[in-house]
């Protein structure tokens, strides 16, 4: 089976004395923006992963919760501590990442990357044409430092029918901006909403861009010849 990454931008809240995914504001979880507790949903990574041994998950979490331990407890009771890739592992200085096939050999398959710092972000500022603005608490996008560029490409307030337009030419063209402000160096990972909606290929094209750029630099990943040497 060939390795796969996938990745997963999850909010996390204290809400009804346990631990919930929201998307939400202002760091509080509403009724109505409650969606589900996070044990539910990182049990289901857990499935994944105990059943696709070749795969790799990264969940980037917006995290928001207060309760002394919370997020490690859930962590813990989901099962996917043993899937755990070591933060001391983590490249620093921007050094380079394991390759895929030693993070299997491994089992360190799951990749956590989270924050206690207010990450609230202005999502109609960050879909500006021809901009690529960053959060206040994150470095320059330049910063070389840093070996992983994320870009977020999403409305504050998720609007369905908008995403069809949000998810085509216009990804496509904030990646492009973006790598130019990053430095010249593509997005590791790209985060949208409704990601199964879009005018023709979108986010499934726009990844396959960047792995093709990433991988060996054309404009799809389906144009790189794997070498049998």
């Amino acid at each position: 089976m060939q390795n796969g990454v996938r990745a997963l931008m999850l909010d996390t809240y204290d809400y009804k004395g346990d631990i919930w995914l929201c998307h939400s504001f202002k760091g509080k979880c509403h009724d109505f923006t409650a969606f589900e507790p996070a044990i539910d949903a990182l049990k289901e990574v857990e499935n994944f992963l105990s059943a696709n041994p070749s795969e790799i998950v990264t969940l980037i979490l917006e995290d928001y919760v207060e309760a002394p331990n919370g997020l490690t407890n859930v962590f813990k009771a989901s099962g996917l501590m043993k899937y755990w890739f070591p933060v001391s592992n983590m490249p620093k200085d921007g050094k380079d990442w394991p390759l895929v096939k030693d993070i299997v050999v491994k089992n360190h398959r799951l990749v956590v990357f989270g924050s206690q710092k207010n990450k609230e972000q202005n999502g109609k500022d960050g879909m500006v044409q021809g901009k690529c603005p960053k959060r206040e608490d994150s470095s320059a996008l330049n910063d070389r430092s840093k070996s992983l560029v994320l870009v977020n490409h999403f409305r504050t307030i998720p609007i369905q029918q908008a995403t069809c337009k949000d998810n085509s030419k216009d990804l496509i063209n904030m990646l492009s901006t973006c790598y130019a402000m990053a430095g010249n160096r593509w997005a590791n990972f790209v985060a949208v909403d409704y990601y199964k909606r879009s005018d023709g290929g979108g986010p499934f094209q726009a990844v396959d861009m960047l792995n093709g750029k990433l991988m060996c630099g054309c404009d799809d990943v389906h144009a790189c010849v794997v070498s049998t040497n």
